[in-house]
């Protein structure tokens, strides 16, 4: 079975309608094998009071696209995908502009995937450091 790139954005973007993705206006636009990236626009929606991204928004994007990821090495028919924990390292601070985040698979395991998420800015600045479990459980339907 071959990877399909455009298979694997449309069904990111149809997953992410109604949710907290589309209200943060993430948008899925790179996948391969092993990895799969997104960006989100850093504006006045998702700051925190002192004018700058907040972190809270950070790991949402960092979550949202670990756990979109998982969905490329499961049967999303009989499996289904759960966040357990989340870390993040807050590096650099940012007021507006495109924040990008790349979940890259260190461990695929049956009931378990480990990745790590590089959310950086527009000149490839390093913003965030996330680690996101996913643990992988029979579908339950929806």
């Amino acid at each position: 079975m071959s990877f399909d790139k455009e298979k694997v954005l449309q069904l990111c973007q149809e997953w992410s309608k109604n949710t907290l993705m589309e209200t943060l206006e993430i948008n899925y636009i790179d996948a391969g094998e092993g990895f799969l990236v997104a960006t989100m626009p850093v504006n006045s929606r998702v700051h925190q009071p002192m004018g700058l991204l907040h972190g809270g928004a950070t790991v949402a994007l960092a979550e949202s696209v670990g756990s979109a990821a998982s969905l490329m090495f499961i049967n999303p028919e009989k499996q289904e995908v759960r966040g357990i924990e989340i870390s993040a390292n807050h590096l650099r601070s940012k007021k507006e502009g495109i924040v990008t985040a790349t979940a890259k698979i260190i461990h695929q395991g049956r009931s378990i995937h480990l990745w790590e998420i590089k959310i950086v800015d527009e000149n490839d600045r390093l913003i965030s450091l996330c680690k996101l479990t996913n643990m992988i459980l029979p579908s339950k339907g929806r």
